[in-house]
């Protein structure tokens, strides 16, 4: 693995940098925040070993904080002499994957960076849902079909995305009730038919082949093909 090694302690980055060599990986050195951060965000590296307290204006929470709010999912394990339960809290609700206390053997670091290496690359969640020519942006909270833009309500944008997630899919009026309007009992009104004719009436009227299906005595389904 090629592997980031934050730490501001030139005896404790030689020793941890020695080790982690001799275990076959290459290892990148940063003795302050500000450089580790620079580098984290710069290059592509399997994980970060960084130190809790670090110089240089950013200590490792924030580092960690900053790279998250980036996007980058790289896994993290924490080194620190701040033992408390609240700082190794404070350190994993940043991001942090998992948090090794100082002094430490180096054989227990070894066997959490290689855990921490095994574990599944999980997937950034997609941000943009697509059905034939039907486009929704999830962060703009946007849809368009065939390019051009449709304006749709915040409860029909919930509705269509219920649909697009579960294309192919029959979906029942209990999960809509559920999932988009947040009753865990049907009401016994026809808001969902209601909100469903109106959502047709955007996403299907003008175009020549319809998307929203209605499945006879079970529910509603998107899809491309009629």
């Amino acid at each position: 693995m090629r592997i980031l090694l934050v730490e501001d302690d030139a005896e404790v980055a030689r020793f941890v940098r020695r080790g982690l060599q001799e275990a076959g990986h290459t290892v990148e050195h940063a003795a302050n925040g500000r450089d580790g951060l620079f580098l984290a965000a710069s290059e592509q590296f399997d994980m970060l070993v960084l130190d809790r307290m670090l110089p240089g204006g950013v200590d490792g929470v924030r580092l960690v904080e900053t790279l998250r709010a980036q996007g980058n999912r790289t896994p993290v394990l924490f080194l620190s002499a701040l033992s408390a339960v609240d700082e190794r809290v404070k350190g994993l609700k940043a991001g942090g994957d998992d948090y090794l206390v100082k002094p430490f053997a180096f054989a227990e670091l070894l066997a959490r960076v290689e855990a921490l290496a095994r574990r599944p690359t999980v997937d950034a969640p997609a941000t943009r849902l697509k059905i034939a020519d039907l486009e929704m942006d999830l962060l703009s909270r946007t849809v368009t079909r065939g390019g051009k833009r449709i304006e749709i309500q915040p409860r029909e944008f919930r509705l269509l995305e219920h649909l697009m997630r579960h294309a192919g899919q029959v979906v029942t009026r209990t999960m809509l009730l559920e999932k988009v309007w947040d009753y865990h009992f049907d009401p016994q009104t026809n808001v969902i038919d209601v909100h469903v004719s109106r959502l047709r009436q955007k996403v299907d009227k003008g175009f020549d082949k319809p998307l929203i299906h209605t499945v006879r005595n079970a529910g509603y389904m998107i899809r491309a093909e009629p």
